[in-house]
This record gives structure tokens, C-alpha cells and sequence, in this order.
């Protein structure tokens, strides 16, 4: 994808003629003197074109400055014209004003990523074997604004299908009450919501990668503890918008990566807004003789504006203590209130009437409740509740974070679905939900639990709340794009194979712009399968994987979406008062 910042730039450039080129290469050394000096025709030239005007000026007070720093770093990014994505792409390092220490004598550590986009393929979603995953763009919000807008536009929903307990059938229309389980990767998704639920969701509750290197976010660059937080940063941000002003989010982590997401949260919802760090111990025993063992994940717990009304139920999570069989009361006091004589060794005075069974609390014993700490374990294997994954969490956990922070009817998010416990939890405790996973396995593990939670399912809470099942949920995929051709590379098992795939891809894939595509054609038949491999998954455009909203009207993509898919597009992404 060619940017139209960068065509715009080169053709008001070439209106100097030859001034700011060599023999047809662009002289950035020249531009970036002239805009220094302020060169009054240059700037002028550059402020009557629309697209340069809208991206490096503002107005104030009713004059046009134009941002002569913005346009200086477009041009000192190393080889810009060859490789957009940020100013960063060569050189990380101490920086001052911006600029490297080579070019100045005042030094501070910079954050090389605190400004870009990564979409990542956090869960090996374009890599299962080897090392084909493909290197990953950190787009820079000022030198590739126009790929970000692309990447996060509104993206098309296929596959829509709703499922109850009269089975499974297309559905044409959005209904605002339904439950939505969405495949795709999570940040795209959550623009796509953008338009729909932006201030309407009152709890989030997510369980991500916490960064090991046996979870899923193996990532493909030597930074990994920097790019964890750049994911993060981008998901939280969407997230937020999404939250109502009187909701609260849950995050769920252990000691790899905690304490750096609690500084990007004081960042993100504000230091102000932090209500506590609830910690659940899931093992009791002391296995290290070198250290304090570790036993316990910390959830971080935040409001988005602490001078809300938001949502906690002390009386829905209160500890019980125990079921006691106990008299009815006989005895008042003064005021009214009933009570039981005891005598002197503890039993109860005979003078009752008949029998009843109460549930005592803790905290009517000792202690304020509710507790910000909770002994339970990971499930074991033989748990009726697993449904195949390690770190799968107990229905009782989250059980407890959405009693506390939802009453029914309000939208819980669960952007990191995984097996789908948040959303189980939430269908059985009547509270609408939004669930959204891009591995396969939502297919195989997602979808089929939620299926059985319907049908009346009886693991995990379903005792405690008297689940008989019902309710619905609406399931729908992000329309693949680019992640097909992914796929068919990966898939290839010879190179006939990946021969077909690349003739198809030169008809209709999204290539890099930055790509020189005749060279690739005239050498890729000497490589190896894997280079072969590697060199299609490095020249496809990272980000258009899915097809944009904007893009369902085209006719070579209105055929390729049923009409029941259509129709739930157009209602989905309807424009209110339209």
C-alpha cells in the first residue's frame, strides 16, 4: 500500500524540478535543510497541498502553522521512501530531542515503541511451524498514519450465525441484546466495536499472555518485553473507549510482567483511577528451597473514573463461611431484632422453634469482607470444568470479579476468550457478553462449551446459580484477506504448491508496496521451500489480513459475501439515526 502522505510528498517535491533529487533518488538532506531554515516557497508549497496540510499543521487562533519537526522526522527516518513504518526501523537507542546522541550531547532513554501500532500475532497466529512468522511492522503514528487508519478501520463480519436451543440458523440483523463471540485478531475487533458499544461496556475481565516463554507470545524480535507492552498499550487504549464511565476491568497477570502493565495502566486509566490488586493464591504448599515460592497471580483491578457510581456488590461476593442447620429465632431483643440464647458451653438454648438452615459469612465472625485475596486451585486434570487448556481458570473466579462489578444485563468484554470461561460465566449469571479469540481452537473448544452451556451444562457455577440453560449468543468471524494467502504459504507442501498460491497472490493479494516485485519473481525459484516460505509471508501487506467495512460495496467483494452477511454488515455498522 502506497501512502497517500508519500505521493503527495514526492509530487510536491517534483514541482522544484531536479532541486530535491539526484538523478530520480530523493535528496532528503536538501529537503530537511530547506524546511530547517524555514525556506518560505517550500513551506508554502508543501501547506497548499490538502493531505500535507491536514497531517503536519494546525490552527490556532485562525493561523496555519505548519509542524516543521513532523516533517523533519518523516524525512530523517532511515531509507523512509523504502521502509514507512517508523522512524525507529534501524536505529534504538538514547536519544535527545528526538534526535540520536550522534546528533546531539544531551542524552535521556527513550522508549523506542511508545508511539506505533502493533497488531501481533500474539497467539503464533501466522506461524506454526519453524520460524515462519512473519517480521511484524510497528507502525508510527505520525509517519504511517494512513496505514493505521487502514489497519483499524472497521473490518467485515462473516459468518454470522446464531446459536439457542432450537439449534444453529443464519441471522441477517444486529439485535443490540445479542451476546457476540467474534474470531479475529482482538485489536481489530475491538475497533470494529468501536461504532456499536464505544461507553456501553460495564466490566471487562481479560486473562492475557503473561510474556513466559512457554505462552503464547513468542514473539519474533529480541525487544520482547517492549513489544508485550506496546500490545498491551494498543489494546487498552480501544478498550477504554469501549468501557462505560461507570465501569470497571480486570486484568489478569503473575509476576513476569504485573508491575510494568500496573505503571502503563496508571498511564492509560490513570493513577487515580487504581482501586486494588486482588491476588489469588492457587497453590499452598512450599515446593523451593531457594526462595519464597511462587503460588499466586495478581489481578489488577481499575476504574475508569473513580468518581463514578460504578458497580461493586459487597453483599453478591460476601465469603461463606459454612452452611449451618439452625433454630428459627424465638427470642427479640428491644429493638426488634431476633436472636438465640446460648448457654455457658456454646449450645443453643432448647427454647427454639423449628429448624432452619442459614448461611453464615465471614465477616459476622471476624474481619472485613469482602477479601482482596483467594485460596482456590488451578483446575486438575480430572475437573469436569476443563476443556483442554493448561492455564484455563475455575468459573468461580471469574464469577466472583463479574457478581462484583455487573448486575444482569450489563456487557461484560472478554478480549482474550481463550476457552471461554468469562463468557460461560457471564451467559449463567444472565449478564450480556462480547467474547473475542483468533486462534482456531474457538471453533473446536469456544463455540462447542458455549453450546453446552445452553443446552443446560452442569460444571463449574452451574450448580451454585441453579443453571438450566437457554439464552443465545451471535458467533461471527473477521473476513480473512491477506491471512488466506498466509495460510496457503504456510500449508504448501511443495513448491508446485507454492507456486499456485504466488501466481494467485500476484492477481489479487495485497503485496508490500516497499516490495520490488520483478526481483522476487526472477529469483524466487532458486530458493529452498522454507526461503520460498519465508520470502511470500515477508512481501504481503501485514496490514490488510482482513477485509475493511468500506471495502463491501466493491464488486469483486460483494461477491464474495453471502447476503445474509451483508445484510448483518449493514445493520451492524449502521450509523445511529440512520
Amino acid at each position: 500500500m502506497q501512502t497517500r502522505i508519500n505521493k503527495e510528498i514526492r509530487s510536491t517535491l517534483k514541482k522544484f524540478g531536479d532541486k530535491y533529487f539526484i538523478e530520480g533518488n530523493l535528496n532528503k538532506t536538501k529537503v530537511i535543510q530547506d524546511i530547517d531554515r524555514y525556506d518560505m516557497e517550500l513551506l508554502e508549497t508543501f501547506i497548499s497541498n490538502e493531505t500535507i496540510k491536514e497531517n503536519f499543521t494546525i490552527d490556532i487562533n485562525g493561523n496555519i502553522v505548519i509542524q516543521t519537526n513532523k516533517l523533519m522526522e518523516l524525512f530523517e527516518a532511515d531509507e523512509y521512501w523504502q521502509d514507512s513504518y517508523t522512524k525507529y526501523s534501524k536505529k534504538i537507542g538514547l536519544t535527545a530531542n528526538g534526535k540520536f546522541i550522534g546528533e546531539s550531547t544531551d542524552v535521556v532513554l527513550d522508549f523506542p515503541y511508545k508511539d506505533t501500532v502493533l497488531k501481533a500475532s500474539m497467539s503464533k497466529e501466522d506461524k506454526d511451524k519453524d520460524d515462519l512468522r512473519p517480521d511484524e511492522p510497528f507502525l508510527n503514528e505520525v509517519i504511517a498514519k494512513e496505514e493505521i487508519d487502514v489497519l483499524l478501520d472497521k473490518k467485515l463480519l462473516v459468518n454470522v450465525k446464531k446459536y439457542s436451543q432450537e439449534g444453529v440458523k443464519d441471522v441477517n440483523q444486529f439485535n443490540k441484546n445479542d451476546n457476540l463471540i467474534i474470531k479475529g485478531n482482538n485489536l481489530l475487533a475491538l475497533h470494529s466495536l468501536k461504532n456499536q458499544y464505544a461507553g456501553k461496556v460495564k466490566m471487562i475481565y481479560i486473562d492475557p499472555p503473561f510474556n513466559t516463554s512457554g505462552d503464547s507470545f513468542i514473539y519474533n524480535d529480541r525487544f520482547n518485553h517492549s513489544t508485550w507492552l506496546t500490545f498491551m498499550k494498543n489494546r487498552l487504549e480501544i478498550a477504554k473507549e469501549l468501557l462505560a464511565t461507570d465501569g470497571t476491568i480486570y486484568i489478569h497477570l503473575d509476576y513476569n510482567e504485573v508491575h510494568y502493565l500496573k505503571v502503563l495502566m496508571d498511564e492509560i486509566f490513570g493513577r487515580e483511577n487504581f482501586l486494588n490488586e486482588i491476588v489469588w493464591a492457587y497453590r499452598e504448599r512450599e515446593t523451593s528451597k531457594r526462595f519464597y515460592n511462587r503460588k499466586h497471580d495478581t489481578i489488577l483491578f481499575y476504574a475508569k473514573d473513580i468518581n463514578s457510581k460504578y458497580t461493586f456488590n459487597y453483599d453478591a461476593i460476601r465469603e461463606q463461611y459454612s452452611d449451618v442447620t439452625i433454630k428459627k429465632f424465638k427470642y427479640t431483643d428491644e429493638n426488634g431484632r431476633k436472636y438465640r440464647l446460648r448457654t455457658k458451653d456454646g449450645k443453643s438454648d432448647p427454647a427454639v422453634e423449628d429448624e432452619n438452615t442459614y448461611r453464615q459469612y465471614l465477616d459476622e465472625q471476624s474481619g472485613p469482607l469482602p477479601r482482596d485475596w483467594f485460596v482456590m486451585p488451578f483446575l486438575n486434570q480430572a475437573a469436569d470444568e476443563r476443556v483442554g487448556f493448561n492455564t484455563q481458570k475455575p468459573e468461580l473466579l471469574v464469577a466472583k470479579f463479574i457478581k462484583a462489578s455487573t448486575n444482569e444485563n450489563d456487557i461484560v468484554l472478554d478480549f482474550f476468550s481463550g476457552s471461554g470461561t468469562t463468557v460461560a460465566v457471564a451467559h449463567k449469571l444472565k449478564r450480556r457478553y462480547i467474547g473475542i479469540e483468533q486462534m482456531d481452537y474457538i471453533e473446536s473448544i469456544t463455540v462447542p462449551r458455549m453450546k453446552k452451556v445452553i443446552e443446560g451444562d452442569s460444571t463449574g457455577i452451574s450448580e451454585e446459580v441453579n443453571w438450566s440453560g437457554g439464552g443465545s449468543f451471535v458467533y461471527a468471524e473477521l473476513m480473512e484477506k491477506n491471512r488466506g494467502f498466509l495460510n496457503s504459504i504456510r500449508d504448501a507442501e511443495n513448491q508446485n504448491e507454492l507456486r499456485k498460491t504466488f501466481d494467485f497472490m500476484l492477481e489479487e493479494a495485497e503485496i508490500d508496496f516497499k516490495v520490488d516485485l520483478e526481483k522476487v519473481k526472477d529469483t524466487l525459484h532458486d530458493l529452498s521451500l522454507d526461503d520460498q516460505k519465508r520470502t511470500l509471508i515477508k512481501i504481503i501487506d501485514k496490514n490488510q489480513l482482513y477485509y475493511n467495512y468500506s471495502e463491501i460495496d466493491d464488486e469483486d467483494v460483494r461477491d464474495l459475501i453471502t447476503d445474509n452477511d451483508y445484510e448483518f454488515n449493514k445493520s451492524f455498522y449502521k450509523e445511529e439515526g440512520e
